[in-house]
This record gives structure tokens, C-alpha cells and sequence, in this order.
């Protein structure tokens, strides 16, 4: 007999999900969801909310209004969802049937939202259950869409069409999977191009959005129907649906990326239609989607000559749609002095940690900041999304269509515009040219800001060109800085910025005073303009213009650092954010001259009364830890008075926030703490303990409580990967600097290391920041086994085996390859004999990889270990002698004149050459295989 619901558990449970959506009774909706959370233990429960969810008429014995049936009807489909996502194997194979042949009813409904519901419960049982769990699913999906029957309605092609959707962008992979000789895709593909020739025009637009899901993964299935798609795509080029030409848009997008060849004998046709297009300013979505169609050809390295016969063409709509539309200029315009006004929270944009960088070969760390990120895009806004459709965000409509805090059609022009500056230097400015004399100073502000905006935007890739009117320009700009209108203040410090390293590198005394230090004067004026979104251009103009001029800014110091300390007084919560990153790029390229007492004196007080003022739980405490790190590194002892507080607080933070997590655990109505406090603290002590004489360093790791070496033990397995790769950053800082107090606990930190080794254990839809985590515990192994010697012998077979593996997959990154020879390498230091015997099989890659790497310490102490590894076992080298020979005659020494490695290392390589000698009966023959300038340079320096 089917399963029928009781109807007093159905009232009970229909009444909790209506007052959890009661936002005006908290203390109804907070009883609501604990009843909700303790009924997630009744074997039932599913069945309800399917029951519910699915049932377009109220049950008898219900009492409610339409509008409330709506809500408790949408609540119960959120909270199915929720429990197929944390819940899934436990959900009886009953209750699973009854959900599949259920949800699907509700696809049929009247209502848009029911229908969007519909389709996030299904996605969620493929995502957890598999498509073998449900196999009859698409075949019923495409048949709806399709109306083959021609009795399906409208609203239910509709509601097909968004689930089949859901289900492509959440489980590309698992549709392209081999099933039994059969690949999902190789069906859908077809159906999905067929599709998009409905007549439903909601139909044709979630066909081509799910065919565009699976272009940059250049599906098998999609590639052989290419020639197919493209011939849709321009029998859609005209259709009446915006929502379709913008996915059109996207698909050729898209499609540059992977077949170059296939846009190629289209570009002609192609440039006529994108500025169409883009042309439609009264559908900016649509024309947004167009123009980044100019991004994707100009990026391309094959197809971004093909645009240069149509640069007259693109280059005038690109100026035309950088200027503010009259919406824009109505929602922006007389912002006037607002510096006094307390920022909204909304207003407030949210701050993330960075997170340690990853340790590169030389003990460094990889990547840089982006100081110019005017028109920097930071995600499409649709993918990023948590939320389903028909799900309740909280949002501010007016702030999402401020057009200062979004991508839009106008940044994407000007970041086009970059692109073809990069591309076809001198032609783009000549074509600009014109634009600019008549605009620069026209009489209506939008047509100005524009054209400083078009300056600004060919700064780089036309720098040549532009050089010869710097010395025209750049004052006239200085002297919109005071220009009325706040936007043009705003974009002028935007586009100084981008010319500072012109100022920057200008040697004359004289032209270094007409031009760079007025530009610098100018923008730090900015920094405290009236208005605050000035404030914050001026801020990341001038911290732009500190990494373009480097130490030439060690003279300006104290007057940059009064004028820091007066924006920390005058700034409200948003700016302070970017003031921080000021202060530490500053540190950055000042680095010790930062630690002059006067300058110490005026920084410091300031970045401590920060530090008292910001709570634990604030999330400007990330971006003062980041700044505290980099000022830490800068003033190197210095730092020490202010270094235990800042120590032991950190360690706080750390404790709290491992505590409150496995809090979370275990109750799932708290949130999760917010891991970015955990990767800042770290990196602030990774910092501290670099800074400070290894005597302070080793006091304040000795004094932490909790213990310094448990809390890092945790960090490293912690579930999040910037958590992880923090910790095994600070884990290869303490090897070095405190390594007496990091050893007893080596015991218990090597295993959990050993296992982060594991490639198997890096997801796929996590690689980069993945291999990020691997690459620092290549570089901490390293570190550690630099020290630990002998005492890294119980772990020699494993630890090898996984150097092993990380260096013979291709897949691996440069660096990663790098850390782990250097890590096998230093292995060798006290565990030579060890591993002898397994010489045969890494020398050759160790051999290669070590090739690339930069002649530093880390390089030294490698080939030392190795190369005591091959005094154990010389004859396992035969296959890779003369690579080994090569990589010691061309051995950079001149590097180590200031390293004590450089004679052990000389001595090391000597008895190894002699023991070949001694060992290879025609000694000279065998030479002779090396190149003429590597023998000479063995006979030279070995005496050979």
C-alpha cells in the first residue's frame, strides 16, 4: 500500500515550516527551527515534506491561505533539499522511491518558483544518488521539453528545461562518465542543440546556457557536434529574445577558447554582429555579454591579429559605451562630501584573506597583488551564487545597481580597450587620439571621466606612444584632481596610478620634481578628499604607485606615513580596508628602511590602536593581520616590543576558532566559524617568527598556551585548503627559526604531513589550491629535513615514495616539482644509506627537475644529499651519469661566496668525480660525451 501522511504529524510539521519563515515573530521562527531540526530524526520526515512540496492543493485538514500554502509548500522543498545534501545514505530506499516519483509532479505546477524548486530537489538526488540511481530521469526530462506528444504545457517545458539545466551545471562530470560504453552527454548534447530551436523562448535560452556549461571542458560530445551548434547559434543570432542572443554571445565567447578555428572564417560576420550587440545599451546584460566577446579574441594568442582590419570599427563603440548611461549618471551624479557619513554595513565590501602564498624553491613566496583593479572582474555573477533559484536572499536592490560595484558594460569596454592596447600598441592610441582632444576637457563631466578613463585603460600596453605626451598630460590630469565632479577625481587617481611607473622611472632631478612628485603629492592629497569613494581611488592609486616606485619612495616615507596616520583618523569602516593595504605594500617595498625610529614612532602607535579597537570577531581584523605580517617582516627585530601581545592573541584567535568549529560539528544549527581568522593568524605568526632573533622567537613559541606546536597539528588537518597551506607555511618557518622547540613534536606533525603528501587526496574541483597545501608541505619537508637529519630515518620509505610520485606526475605545477627534489634531496643529508638502493629510480627525475631550479641554499643542500646518496650506490647512476656530470660542471658556485655550503658542497661533488674515475676504466672516453665546455669546465675546477 502507498505510504499516506497522518494528519496530525502534517499539521505539526506544516505549522513549524510556516513559522520558520516568520521573520517578524524571531521567537516563533527560532522555536519553529529547532522543532524542524529534532524532527530530522523521524524516518518519515522526507515523505512529509515530499507529500507537502509535491501537492498543489492544500491537504484536508489544512487551514491556509494560498499565499501561506505557498511558503510552507517552498519550505519544505528547501528543507528536503538541505536533507538529501547532508543525509542522503540514510534516507530509506522507500522514502527515495516516493521522493523520485513525487518531485517531479511539482514541475507541472502553475507556479514559476514551485517549478524552480522542483528542479534544486532533483539536481541534489543526481548530485548525491548518481544518475544510476535515478536512470530514467533525463529520458523523462528530455521527453517533457521535447512535447513530442504535444500535450505538454508551456509552464512545464519551462520547468523541465531549468531542471535538466540544474542538473548539467551541478554534475558536468558525472554526465560525461563512461556508463556501461555510453556517455550521458553523447544524448543530451544533441537534444540540448535541438532544443534550442523551441518555441518557447525560455526553452531556447536554457538550452544554449546548458550547452555553454559544457564548452570550456571541451566534452567529447560537444566537439563532434560543433559544426552543428555554430550553424544553430547563427540561426539565433536575431532572435527576438534577449536572454537567447546573450547566451549566443557567450557560446562564441566560449567557443574562441576551445576551436579558434572555428571562429576564425566568421570573424568578419562575427565583429558586425557583437557590435550589434553591444550597441543595445537598453539591454546592458545583453550588451555586457557582447563586448566580452573583444576580451576573449584579444586574449587569444591565434586570433587576436584577425580583430586588427576592424579596429576603426570595435575601438569607437568601446569609447562610446565607456561613458556613464544618463541611469547611471542619475543614480552617481552629486555624491557630493560625504567623508562624515558612517558607512552602511552594505556598504562595506566583503573582505577575504589572501592567505600565505605558495613557498616557491627558494624559500620564497609565488604571486604578487593587483593594484589596479578598476574594471577587474571578479566572477560571473550567476555562477557564483550559492543560492538556487527560488530560494530568499537577503539583498539591497539599490546597492547592487550602483554601477561602481558591479560589472558592467562599461568596464568591460575599458578592460577591452586595455586588451587591444596590449595587443596593437601604436594603432590603438592613434585611434584614440582624436577621441581624447576632444574630450579630455570637454564641458560635460560623463564625456571627461570617460576620457581619462580611456587614458588610463591604454596605460600599459601603449606606454611608448603615450611617453612623448606624458609631459602634457600628466600635469593636466594633476589638475582634475580638483575637478568638482567626485567621478573625475576618482577615475584621474585611477589612471595616475597606472602612469606612476613612467613618473617612477624618470632619473633627471629635475623632471622627477615637475612630474613624479606631484603626481605622488597628488594622489596622497586624494587619499583625504571630501568624498569618500576618492578617498578609496586615491588609496589604491597610491599603493599601486608604491609598487611601481619601490625604494625610490625610502626618501618620501615620513611625509606618506603622517598622511597614513591622518586617513586612519579620518577614514570610516570601508576605506580603512584598502588603507591597510597602503600601509603594507609600503612595508613590502621599503622593507627595512621602514625600521627608522621616526618612522617607527608614527606607524606603530597608530597599527597598535587598530589593534586594541578591532574585536576578535570583526572582519577587519584579516586585512590589519595581513598588514601586521608584512610590517613584521619589515622591521625584523625592531618588531619585538610589540611582538608578544600581537603573539599570544593570535594564538587566542587560533584556539577560539578551532573550538567554536568543532562546536559547529556537533550542532547543526550554529554556523561554521569563518576559517579566514584561522589564516590570517597564522600567517601573522609565520611573519612574527621570521622577524625576530631566533632567541625571542623560541620564548614566544615556548610560552604559548595552548601549546604552540597542538594548535598547528590541527591547523594542518584542517578541512580548508588556505587553512592548510598557512599552516605548512608556518610549519617550514618554525623548521628554520625554531626548530629546537618544533622537534619533540615531530613525532605526532610528520604522519599528518606524510599524509597532506597523498596526490590522490586532492580533488579535482580543488586542484590549484590543492596542490597550493602540497606544494608548502614539500617546502616544510624540506625545511625540516634540513634539520632533523638521521632522526627522519622511520619515515624514509613513504616519504620517498611520495616525492616520487609528486615528481613524475605532469600534472603537478613547476613548484611543486621543485620543493619535492629539493625535500628528496636534503632526505639524503642523514639517511643516505637508506636511500641507496632506490637511486635508480628517482635520479632521473630528480636530475630534471633540479635542472629548472635557481642556483640558491635550498639548490645547495640538495645536490649535497644527493649526491652523498650517490657515494653509496655509485652504480646505480649509470643511466644518468652524464646528466649528473653536466648538472656539476655547469653548478653555479659564485652564488655561495657568502655560503658555507658552497666548500661541502665543492668537496662532495670532488670525491665523487674521483670515485667515478676510479671506478670507469677509460675515464677520459666517457668525458668526451659531455659538451666541450662542460669537460673544461670539470678539468678546471676538479683538476680532472
Amino acid at each position: 500500500m502507498a505510504w499516506q501522511p497522518q494528519e496530525e504529524p502534517l499539521q505539526q510539521l506544516s505549522g513549524c515550516l510556516k513559522d520558520s519563515l516568520s521573520g517578524h515573530n524571531k521567537a516563533a521562527q527560532k522555536q519553529a527551527e529547532m522543532m524542524l531540526a529534532q524532527a530530522k530524526s523521524s524516518p518519515d520526515i522526507n515523505n512529509y515534506l515530499t507529500y507537502l512540496f509535491s501537492s498543489a492543493q492544500i491537504p484536508q485538514g489544512l487551514n491556509y491561505t494560498p499565499e501561506d500554502y505557498h511558503g510552507v509548500r517552498s519550505a519544505a522543498a528547501i528543507l528536503l533539499k538541505n536533507n538529501i545534501r547532508t543525509s542522503y545514505k540514510s534516507i530509506p530506499d522507500a522514502s527515495l522511491a516516493l521522493i523520485r516519483s513525487s518531485v517531479p509532479l511539482a514541475l507541472e505546477d502553475g507556479n514559476s518558483q514551485i517549478r524552480s524548486l522542483a528542479g534544486n530537489v532533483i539536481t541534489e538526488i543526481v548530485r548525491s544518488g548518481g544518475l544510476i540511481g535515478w536512470p530514467q530521469l533525463l529520458p523523462d526530462l528530455i521527453e517533457l521539453v521535447g512535447n513530442n506528444s504535444g500535450n505538454v504545457t508551456q509552464e512545464t517545458q519551462e520547468g523541465a528545461m531549468a531542471a535538466l539545466a540544474k542538473v548539467c551545471e551541478d554534475n558536468k562530470k558525472m554526465l560525461d562518465k563512461d556508463y556501461q560504453g555510453q556517455r550521458p552527454l553523447s544524448v543530451l548534447i544533441p537534444k540540448l542543440i535541438e532544443f534550442t530551436t523551441s518555441p518557447v523562448a525560455k526553452v531556447r535560452s536554457l538550452a544554449l546556457s546548458s550547452i555553454n556549461i559544457f564548452i570550456p571542458h571541451k566534452a567529447q560530445a560537444l566537439l563532434v557536434n560543433m559544426d552543428l551548434l555554430l550553424a544553430h547559434l547563427f540561426q539565433l543570432a536575431n532572435d527576438p529574445s534577449p536572454d537567447v542572443r546573450r547566451q549566443v554571445c557567450r557560446a562564441f565567447v566560449q567557443i574562441v577558447e576551445i576551436r579558434p578555428d572555428k571562429i576564425q572564417p566568421h570573424i568578419g560576420g562575427l565583429v558586425d554582429y557583437i557590435i550589434a550587440q553591444q550597441r543595445r545599451v537598453e539591454e546592458e546584460e545583453l550588451a555586457c555579454d557582447a563586448a566580452e566577446f573583444w576580451l576573449s579574441v584579444g586574449e587569444h594568442e591565434a586570433l587576436w591579429h584577425s580583430l586588427g582590419p576592424y579596429l576603426d570599427k570595435i575601438i569607437p563603440v568601446l569609447l562610446d559605451s565607456m561613458v556613464y548611461s544618463e541611469e547611471d549618471i542619475a543614480m552617481l551624479e552629486g555624491a557630493g562630501d560625504d567623508d562624515d557619513l558612517d558607512d552602511r554595513a552594505e556598504d562595506i565590501k566583503p573582505t577575504f584573506a589572501k592567505g600565505k602564498g605558495g613557498r616557491n624553491a627558494i624559500g620564497g613566496e609565488s604571486g604578487g597583488t593587483d593594484a589596479d583593479g578598476l574594471y577587474a572582474k571578479l566572477g560571473d555573477d550567476e555562477d557564483d551564487n550559492d543560492l538556487d533559484e527560488g530560494e530568499i536572499e537577503e539583498e539591497d536592490d539599490e546597492d547592487d545597481g550602483n554601477p561602481e560595484d558591479r560589472w558592467n558594460l562599461r568596464k568591460c569596454s575599458a578592460a577591452a580597450l586595455d586588451v587591444f592596447a596590449t595587443d596593437f600598441r601604436g594603432p590603438v592610441f592613434n585611434t584614440i587620439l582624436p577621441y581624447l582632444m576632444k574630450n579630455l576637457k570637454h564641458e560635460e563631466w560623463s564625456h571627461r571621466e570617460a576620457a581619462v578613463l580611456a587614458l588610463g585603460a591604454v596605460a600599459e600596453g601603449c606606454i611608448d606612444v603615450v611617453t612623448p605626451h606624458l609631459p602634457e598630460l600628466v600635469p593636466y590630469l594633476i589638475s582634475l584632481l580638483n575637478d568638482p565632479e567626485p567621478l573625475v577625481r576618482q577615475i584621474t587617481c585611477w589612471t595616475l596610478g597606472r602612469y606612476s611607473s613612467w613618473g617612477a622611472s624618470l632619473t633627471d632631478p629635475d623632471q622627477r620634481s615637475a612630474y613624479f612628485e606631484p603626481m605622488m603629492e597628488g594622489i596622497l592629497t586624494k587619499m583625504l578628499d571630501r568624498n569618500k569613494r576618492v578617498q578609496e581611488a586615491g588609496a589604491s592609486a597610491f599603493a599601486h604607485l608604491e609598487e611601481k616606485a619601490g625604494k625610490q619612495l625610502i626618501p618620501y616615507c615620513e611625509p606618506i606615513i603622517r598622511q597614513f596616520v591622518l586617513c586612519f583618523e579620518r577614514y570610516k569602516d570601508r576605506n580603512i580596508f584598502i588603507l591597510y593595504d597602503c600601509v603594507q605594500t609600503l612595508a613590502e617595498f621599503v622593507g627595512p628602511s621602514l625600521a627608522a625610529d621616526n618612522l617607527v614612532q608614527l606607524l606603530m602607535p597608530t597599527l597598535i590602536h587598530r589593534w586594541r579597537k578591532v574585536s576578535d570577531q570583526s572582519r577587519e581584523l584579516f586585512p590589519l593581520l595581513e598588514c601586521l605580517s608584512y610590517v613584521a617582516t619589515a622591521l625584523g627585530n625592531v618588531f619585538a616590543p610589540y611582538a608578544s601581545p600581537i603573539f599570544s592573541r593570535c594564538i587566542q584567535i587560533i584556539h577560539q576558532n578551532l573550538e567554536d568549529h568543532v562546536v559547529a560539528v556537533n550542532n547543526s544549527l550554529l554556523d561554521m566559524p569563518d576559517k579566514d581568522f584561522l589564516v590570517t593568524s597564522l600567517d601573522l605568526l609565520s611573519a612574527i617568527i621570521q622577524a625576530l632573533d631566533n632567541e625571542k622567537s623560541e620564548e614566544l613559541v615556548s610560552g604559548s598556551q595552548p601549546r604552540f606546536f597542538d594548535l598547528l597539528t590541527f591547523c594542518m588537518e584542517d578541512p580548508a585548503n588556505d587553512v592548510r597551506q598557512s599552516s605548512y607555511a608556518l610549519l617550514g618557518d618554525s623548521a628554520k627559526y625554531v626548530f629546537p622547540q618544533l622537534q619533540p613534536f615531530l613525532p605526532a606533525i610528520l604522519p599528518v604531513l606524510i599524509k597532506q603528501l597523498d596526490l590522490n587526496a586532492v580533488m579535482d574541483d580543488q586542484i590549484e589550491h590543492g596542490f597550493s597545501v602540497v606544494n608548502n608541505a614539500c617546502w616544510s619537508l624540506g625545511e625540516i629535513a634540513l634539520q632533523q637529519g638521521k632522526g627522519m630515518a622511520p619515515y624514509i620509505e613513504s616519504l620517498f615514495s611520495s616525492m616520487l610520485a609528486i615528481m613524475g606526475n605532469s600534472e603537478v605545477p613547476k613548484s611543486v616539482h621543485e620543493n619535492a627534489a629539493i625535500a628528496l634531496g636534503r632526505l639524503g643529508l642523514g639517511n643516505a644509506e637508506a636511500m641507496a638502493p632506490h637511486l635508480g629510480v628517482f635520479a632521473a627525475p630528480f636530475l630534471n627537475v633540479m635542472d629548472g631550479v635557481e642556483y640558491t641554499e635550498e639548490k645547495s643542500t640538495a645536490f649535497m644529499g644527493f649526491t652523498m646518496i650517490v657515494g653509496r650506490n655509485p652504480q646505480a647512476m649509470e643511466r644518468d651519469l652524464v646528466h649528473f656530470f653536466t648538472a656539476i660542471a655547469r653548478y653555479k658556485h659564485d652564488f655561495e661566496a657568502m655560503n658555507s655550503f658552497k666548500k661541502d658542497l665543492q668537496v662532495l661533488f670532488a670525491q665523487a668525480l674521483d670515485a667515478y674515475k676510479a671506478l670507469i676504466p677509460d675515464f677520459n672516453a666517457f668525458l668526451s660525451q659531455l659538451p666541450a665546455a662542460d669537460q673544461q669546465s670539470l678539468r678546471t675546477i676538479y683538476n680532472l
